[in-house]
């Protein structure tokens, strides 16, 4: 970097307000790391891209996609996103998805989902290629999972979730034993055939609670009717808790006939607010039922810290803490960072700021149109940021603007004020950084700036690190390179 481009990023940063601020960072020791996925080392070379990583953005740590039937951590582009500039400038529109490392079959004998050997790139295993050239440079090595499945797989009818109106739904029930047992299957299979540093899982789901109401970026649209879980699994374990099943039904479908009328516009007498609050007050099993499927998901964390310990003690586990987190007051109060310290090495707490203000706007869109019906969406919006203690612009704004730098700082200093150790070993917080992840034509892009206000953000704010997310194969170089400028300033 030239003089003369050193004094305008300085300019940058000051009129930021982030210089100021975090005068000195220091990085050593710092995880930086990004999400990439098998088609990218295919596509580039794996020398070529962890070339490119160091060289660029200091890159000490890969995230990388082992399972996923999903395009948000792995495949190209996504069709209709303009391409990046690296890569094979064409989309992949096979995209199946699965396991891209090799299937060991001898641990998947307790569940009927074993069918997962990803088809897209044939005898590439991305963990035994990538492994060893990333353990020469000493870059760490994590594999990368998350919670998305097909409805087209072999097996999979016995393991879905079941929706309030009786219909199977393509996600996975956490109270079914062969869901638990595919997750420790797929678990011991990479920290056994494996010499990775850790492992990180991700689930971006909420229970019937949240989706009933709306209460998620892209909830609009959403039929409370469809709401999950209500299969036979999750009745049995609501009998042994002495939740009344029928009652619970009961009382999630006139929670689903408020919302319906909700977004109608057939106001109750009393009002939308009143009316759903008199609806929880009628039925706690509402509530209940929400704590259940709660109950299933963290016992997945659980479950998989506890196996990975078992074999491996040194290896890490940590979670990728969805970006609904930013936005719904509810599903917040559920995700207790003193929890995670039970079973956690770290947290990647999503603090995706370019596209959080598309998000953030859709999800008060979504509230205003059912439980906070009565209130115009800006004021929503002022409800929502105080709350959850933002400084933002205003709802039409939203949209183009994405979230600030300041959003990242607060954010970082809330997951480490709310895993205050008490003298357990700490808990690492790595925020998640967005880089180019997909918005509509007229929504917020980003930008090299952004990525080095937040970078400096998250850092000065007191984490542990950063992981460089959704994925590589999305990201624009210079957005890439803007890290590397940031930790270098």
């Amino acid at each position: 970097m030239n003089e003369l481009s050193r004094r305008e990023f300085a300019k940058l940063i000051a009129a930021a307000g982030v210089a100021s601020r975090f005068p000195q960072i220091q990085t050593t020791n710092r995880v930086i790391g990004i999400q990439v996925g098998a088609v990218s080392f295919l596509d580039e070379g794996i020398a070529s891209v962890l070339d490119r990583f160091q060289r660029d953005s200091n890159i000490n740590a890969l995230f990388v996609a082992g399972f996923t039937y999903g395009r948000g951590i792995a495949g190209r582009q996504v069709p209709g996103q303009p391409l990046p500039d690296h890569g094979k400038q064409e989309y992949d529109t096979e995209f199946h998805g699965g396991n891209y490392a090799r299937t060991h079959e001898q641990y998947y004998t307790h569940t009927s989902l074993k069918k997962i050997q990803a088809p897209d790139h044939p005898g590439f295993d991305v963990l035994a290629e990538v492994l060893p050239q990333a353990q020469s440079r000493r870059i760490k090595t994590f594999c990368w999972y998350e919670d998305v499945f097909r409805r087209d797989l072999a097996g999979i009818d016995r393991l879905q979730e079941v929706t309030l109106s009786g219909k199977k739904a393509s996600t996975l029930c956490f109270h079914n034993s062969e869901v638990q047992a595919f997750w420790q299957a797929l678990t011991e299979d990479y920290v056994r055939s494996y010499p990775i540093d850790g492992v990180m899982w991700g689930s971006e789901r909420q229970g019937p609670f949240g989706n009933a109401i709306g209460a998620m970026h892209g909830g609009a649209g959403s039929n409370p009717f469809e709401v999950t879980c209500f299969c036979d699994f999750c009745k049995q374990q609501a009998k042994a808790r002495g939740i009344d099943v029928e009652r619970t039904i009961e009382g999630y479908r006139k929670l689903a006939t408020l919302v319906r009328d909700a977004r109608g516009k057939s106001r109750p007498s009393d009002g939308y607010f009143v009316s759903f609050w008199r609806l929880l007050i009628q039925y706690p099993e509402i509530l209940a039922w929400e704590k259940l499927w709660n109950d299933g998901q963290h016992s997945t964390y659980s479950n998989i810290y506890q196996l990975t310990k078992s074999i491996r003690r040194e290896a890490m586990v940590g979670w990728h803490i969805w970006h609904n987190n930013s936005f719904s007051p509810f599903y917040r109060a559920a995700q207790d960072y003193a929890d995670f310290r039970k079973y956690s090495d770290f947290l990647k707490v999503v603090m995706y700021n370019n596209c959080g203000g598309p998000r953030l706007a859709s999800y008060v869109n979504s509230v205003s149109q059912t439980i906070f019906e009565d209130f115009p969406a800006e004021e929503v919006l002022g409800l929502t940021c105080k709350t959850l203690n933002y400084q933002e612009t205003n709802l039409a704004e939203l949209p183009s603007k994405g979230l600030s730098a300041n959003y990242v700082e607060r954010e970082t200093r809330r997951a480490i004020a709310g895993l205050s150790t008490d003298g357990q070993a700490p808990i690492q917080i790595w925020p998640g950084i967005d880089i180019d992840i997909p918005t509509r034509r007229d929504e917020k892009k980003t930008e090299p700036q952004d990525v080095r206000e937040a970078v400096r953000a998250a850092l000065g704010a007191g984490a542990d690190g950063v992981i460089l997310s959704r994925k590589y194969s999305e990201m624009r170089l210079g957005n890439l390179r803007a890290v590397g400028e940031a930790l270098r300033a």
